[in-house]
Parts: C-alpha cells; structure tokens; sequence
C-alpha cells in the first residue's frame, strides 16, 4: 500500500522531472540545443543539479525527454485544437497549419517548427536523437494522412494519402524556415495556398469523374448497356 508521505514524494519526484523537462523544451526552442547549457535549464527550472543527473545523467538524455514530450503531446497541442475549429476534415488539415501561421507571427519569426529546428541542428551528431525526431516526424505525418482519409469521398480514387500528408509535411516545413529567413509571413502564406490550389484541382477532379460515372450509369438505365457493355 503506497502511503500518504509515499505519494507526495512521487508527486514532487514527478513535478522535478516535469520542471526539468518543460523548461529544456522552452530553451532548445528558443535558443536551441547546443546554446542552451544545462546551467541555463537549472536557472529556468529552479531544480538543483542533483536532481537534474538523477533523471537525465546526459544532457543528450534531456534532449531525449523533451523529442518524447513532442510525441506525447502532439495531439492535445497541435491536431486536437485544429480538429475543434472545424468539422470538415480537409479544413483540418488547414487549420493545422494555421496554427504554425500564427506562431511564426507572434514570435516575430523567432520560433519555428521545434521538431524541424533541432532535426536540422541534431541529425547528424546522434543516432538516437535523429531516430526520435524521424519518429516526430512520422507522427505528424499520420495525423494529417488520418484527417485526409476522412475526407477520402473528395478525392480521386487513387490518391495516395501517405504521399500526400508527407508533401503537406514539407510545405509546413518548409514554408515555416522560408518565413523565418525572410522575417516575413508571406512564403508560409503562398506555400499554404498554393497547397490549397492543389487540394481543390484534386476534389474538382474527383468531383468530375463521379459526375462523368453518374452520368454514364444513367444513360445505362435509359437506353440500356452500350455495344462495348453487351460484348463485356
């Protein structure tokens, strides 16, 4: 039986860790991983060092705990907010990126996607930390490929949604590190519409093809199956 002095220690054991944590994530965005020094994660966290080797005898370890926080989270800070804005699952995937919009503008440019800055930072010094930031990567991926096969009925037969999601993947990304070079929204805004232009050319095309079949089996039903149906 876990006694009531028992749980209060688990629970500022847990408080430390998520302390240490939370402030690591909050300085590797803002400054990035190898500027920040664990110094610099004690100040902000207000934890003595014991405690931060106790948990995390690495700082890579840290680094670590905070690409896990990114993975647990994705959902309740990123896809779940975007989901409550709208019902129609393709607009989803727009107010996804309406989301990094708004942060880039609010930050005035300083703060991108924190995944993509420290996969840029730290693939190629850490086999592990590029596994985790991959792992990031192909979560998000799922979520937004999951909002487009909601809306599967809107598009070409054919499309192929893991495809998809990556291109949209790269948009974000890529619009994102535009903006921030040019200190200016417009990049992210014209990848995101151009983005938009496509998803539309894709649900008209759809559209026309189910018109066309509509159309062909109502003719069928009128005058009966055409000399090539009869041969079939």
């Amino acid at each position: 039986m876990v006694t009531t002095a028992q749980g209060r220690r688990g629970r500022r054991v847990a408080d430390t860790r998520k302390r240490l944590v939370d402030s690591a994530r909050a300085l590797f965005l803002e400054r990035g991983y190898e500027a920040t020094s664990t110094a610099d994660v004690l100040k902000k966290s207000k934890v003595n060092g014991g405690s931060l080797y106790y948990f995390f005898p690495a700082k890579e370890d840290l680094l670590l705990a905070v690409l896990d926080w990114y993975l647990d989270n994705l959902h309740p800070e990123v896809i779940d907010p975007a989901r409550a804005r709208t019902d129609d699952p393709v607009e989803r995937v727009f107010a996804v990126l309406e989301g990094y919009r708004q942060m880039l503008t609010l930050t005035k440019f300083r703060m991108g996607c924190p995944v993509g800055n420290l996969a840029l930072e730290m693939s190629e010094k850490s086999q592990a930390v590029r596994l985790k930031i991959a792992q990031n990567f192909e979560n998000w991926r799922a979520a937004i490929q999951a909002m487009l096969i909601a809306g599967q009925e809107r598009f070409p037969a054919d499309t192929d949604y893991e495809a998809l999601a990556s291109f949209i993947l790269t948009v974000m990304e890529g619009g994102v590190m535009q903006a921030r070079a040019h200190r200016s929204i417009a990049p992210f805004e014209a990848s995101v519409a151009l983005l938009r232009d496509y998803l539309n050319r894709l649900q008209t095309a759809a559209a026309r093809d189910s018109g066309s079949k509509a159309k062909r089996r109502g003719n069928a039903v009128l005058h009966g199956p055409s000399t090539k149906e009869k041969r079939e």
